[in-house]
């Protein structure tokens, strides 16, 4: 199953809880780019990780892993032994604000419910996903969504029209607490459309009117997210680019898949360290 990039095509902050966690408002949606789960048959829990960034990822504890903590949660919710064999192929930058880790943990619980024949219904499964991480619940539902709270609460957003993005990375983890720790200033404003546009330009003028509240702090950790949308917004028929959640993953978004595939080619010449993928809009 694939666990596809979830992007924050834009992102206001707009206030703060008493125990410190951010609200947001946010669209958020997803691209066909992203990490695998496979599952089959076994007695015990076993995960193997494969891809360009398993290395990366294997250097931490397993069982802290979201596709571990999915499984054993999915387990106990269904009172049975977490017997399965799970192959997660990690083709997403670790902790790089496109929901990697959340996505994986929604495939798994699909992949292993249906493996397991689990009779769940939908509201108990997203209460699970909502256990395991406030991005889980929107990463299960899979499609164009309004995010609220602190990310649990979902709200369908208007259909998006057919467009294309390419994501660039610095190869750079920036971790979400430290980014939200040195976010600075005032609180946004919910900035939710009814419209739906027809087509990439249209959505581009919308989220132009938007932004990514977390953007400054970001930089201020990561500066090579400036460069990196520098390069974006350089590359013919770009039609806006923005980071991507905490980052430091950036997007540009463009009208056709010709456009999208001749950028990101561009950008892997010029800059052969970063991680550079081109792919389509889930609609």
């Amino acid at each position: 199953m694939l666990a596809p990039a979830k992007l924050n095509l834009y992102l206001h902050i707009v206030g703060r809880r008493a125990d410190g966690f951010h609200l947001l408002d946010s669209l958020v949606a997803f691209a066909n780019i992203g990490d695998h789960i496979t599952v089959s048959p076994a007695h015990s829990l076993n995960i193997a990780i494969t891809g360009p960034f398993a290395a990366e990822l294997s250097a931490h504890d397993p069982t802290q892993n979201l596709v571990w903590r999915a499984a054993e949660a999915l387990a106990r919710e269904l009172g049975r032994a977490p017997g399965a064999q799970i192959v997660l192929e990690k083709n997403l930058p670790i902790a790089s604000g496109i929901g990697g880790g959340s996505s994986d943990a929604a495939a798994t619980l699909m992949s292993l419910a249906a493996l397991w024949k689990a009779k769940l219904s939908s509201e108990r499964l997203v209460a699970l996903a909502a256990k395991l991480g406030a991005d889980v619940p929107v990463c299960l539902v899979g499609q164009a969504a309004f995010i609220g709270g602190i990310g649990e609460t979902i709200a369908p957003a208007p259909a998006l029209p057919e467009a294309w993005v390419v994501l660039v990375n610095p190869r750079r983890e920036l971790p979400t607490p430290d980014v939200y720790k040195s976010r600075q200033g005032p609180f946004g404003q919910p900035a939710r459309f009814a419209y739906a546009p027809t087509n990439a330009a249209e959505l581009a003028a919308i989220l132009q009117q938007r932004r990514n509240d977390l953007g400054d702090a970001a930089r201020a950790i990561v500066p090579e997210i400036d460069d990196v949308l520098a390069a974006l917004a350089a590359c013919d028929g770009a039609l806006m680019t923005r980071m991507s959640g905490s980052g430091a993953t950036c997007f540009a978004l463009f009208a056709d898949e010709g456009a999208s595939a001749a950028a990101a080619a561009h950008v892997r010449r010029a800059k052969p360290g970063w991680w550079v993928a081109s792919g389509r809009l889930l609609s």
